[in-house]
């Protein structure tokens, strides 16, 4: 059976339907197709799910230290069954408005199953062969399962399997101290495991500048969390409740045992069974989809948007390439890639946002670097509310006096982050912030002292 439609998305994730929502609008028959649950990562085993259970973790945290703020709770247990239900329901809400809202999108049609391409214009979903003018690709990423020896015979999970967990584990071991890593071992730590973190690195976050590693390091070892860096030559041995970890390369030699084991080193786009060959679609050596700046692919008609671009592993970055390819396609207005400033936040308590350039990118670009410096511990508001660890830092160019990049590891920190952020994409000087008034009391209300502190390095 042959069907045939103007344009085609494949995969419903954070670019997908809004995508497909504009190209209903503007006329084009359109087809969504995709092949497990609409929503994508984010909704299903990401952002959503997992920011849930950090809601949980912060709570079961406050609850216990609650005689700190002179209130009394008594006995704090958390009910892991409880926290699995309530994560399910905020992610099934989340898929279910996809859902209905794919369903009632103009000239849209939802269709299931695995798509491969035939042809540069033709896909094959099942026995049904989908032919159309253009193609967009939203076909996300999954967790990387690394080659170490035992991994075919020991039992792991990865960032999708452990949002199945409704029995706390007594001692999860995670391999990986990355953003993933580092977010679930203080979530599990906070529910009452006994948490080790093995990272290959000689630090953690090894993109972040050192003096954020280490900030991280001592929030987390604060909290009970072993880690060990620098552990490399990894192996896996044991069975299901009996893992172990080696190291073999480590000085000296690592060998850790838990009851689970999350496997936390990276991940790789979903591009393998798309018969990207047949399309004639370049890809690089990770297979990621390479485009142009507007996400267009080396073959006319076809675009890739999202983590499988390898422009971002992010829900909004893969938003932001929706609005890219919208923009190009149906507005005439040429938006890129390249005019997106590189913005993130890893969501342990408290978070951290980063901004632009860290402070050794930018020397290493050549800039005339000054940095200013400030503990939360300044802050009034994170002092008021028992929540003052971390520090903000922001980098500056002495000659344009325009922020290059930024650090709030702090309490409101992926939120206060922004201000600066929409500054840097004004293209303004650094005394927009130093002459604003800021409310008092917030956690925003420091930056501008903190830019009034800068010095060269």
């Amino acid at each position: 059976m042959n069907q045939q439609f103007d344009a085609v998305v494949v995969g419903a994730g954070q670019a997908g339907p809004s995508l497909a929502e504009r190209l209903g609008k503007s006329g084009r028959k359109v087809a969504v197709i995709e092949r497990k649950l609409v929503g994508g990562t984010c909704v299903n085993t990401g952002c959503i799910p997992t920011k849930a259970m950090v809601a949980s973790a912060y709570v079961a945290k406050q609850a216990r230290s609650a005689g700190n703020y002179g209130v009394n709770t008594g006995d704090v247990r958390v009910d892991m069954e409880a926290v699995w239900q309530r994560t399910q329901g905020i992610s099934g809400q989340s898929r279910s408005s996809v859902e209905k809202w794919l369903a009632g999108m103009q000239n849209v049609s939802l269709l299931r199953g695995h798509a491969a391409f035939e042809s540069p214009n033709t896909l094959r979903v099942g026995d049904t062969l989908i032919e159309a003018g253009e193609i967009f690709l939203n076909v996300g990423g999954r967790a990387v399962a690394p080659d170490f020896p035992g991994i075919d015979s020991v039992p792991y999970l990865t960032n999708t399997g452990i949002l199945e967990l409704r029995q706390l584990p007594r001692h999860l071991v995670i391999v990986g101290g990355s953003y993933i890593g580092l977010e679930f071992g203080q979530m599990f730590r906070r529910f009452g495991a006994e948490v080790t973190i093995v990272e290959r690195s000689d630090r953690l976050l090894p993109k972040e500048d050192p003096d954020v590693s280490a900030a991280v390091v001592d929030i987390l070892e604060k909290e009970g969390i072993k880690l060990h860096l620098a552990a490399e030559c990894i192996e896996l041995h044991g069975k299901a409740g009996e893992i172990s970890v080696l190291a073999k390369c480590a000085k000296p030699g690592l060998e850790v045992h838990g009851t689970h084991l999350l496997l936390a080193v990276g991940r790789r786009p979903n591009t393998d069974a798309l018969g990207l060959d047949k399309a004639g679609v370049n890809t690089n050596e990770h297979g990621y989809i390479t485009v142009d700046d507007q996400c267009r692919t080396n073959v006319s008609g076809i675009w890739a948007m999202g983590e499988c671009n390898g422009h971002g592993a992010f829900t909004h970055t893969a938003y932001n390439d929706y609005e890219i390819v919208a923009a190009n396609v149906l507005d005439e207005e040429p938006r890129r890639i390249s005019d997106r400033i590189l913005a993130y936040a890893l969501f342990i308590d408290p978070p951290l946002g980063r901004i632009g350039l860290t402070e050794q990118e930018a020397l290493k670009k050549g800039h005339d670097v000054r940095v200013g410096v400030r503990p939360m511990t300044r802050v009034g508001r994170a002092v008021e509310r028992g929540e003052a660890l971390g520090f903000m830092k922001v980098i500056v160019d002495g000659k344009s006096e325009q922020l290059l990049g930024a650090a709030i590891l702090g309490v409101n920190g992926d939120e206060a982050i922004h201000s600066l952020l929409d500054v840097m994409y004004a293209k303004a000087r650094y005394q927009t912030v130093t002459h604003a008034v800021h409310i008092h009391p917030t956690v925003a209300e420091l930056l501008p002292t903190v830019l009034q502190s800068l010095s060269p390095l």
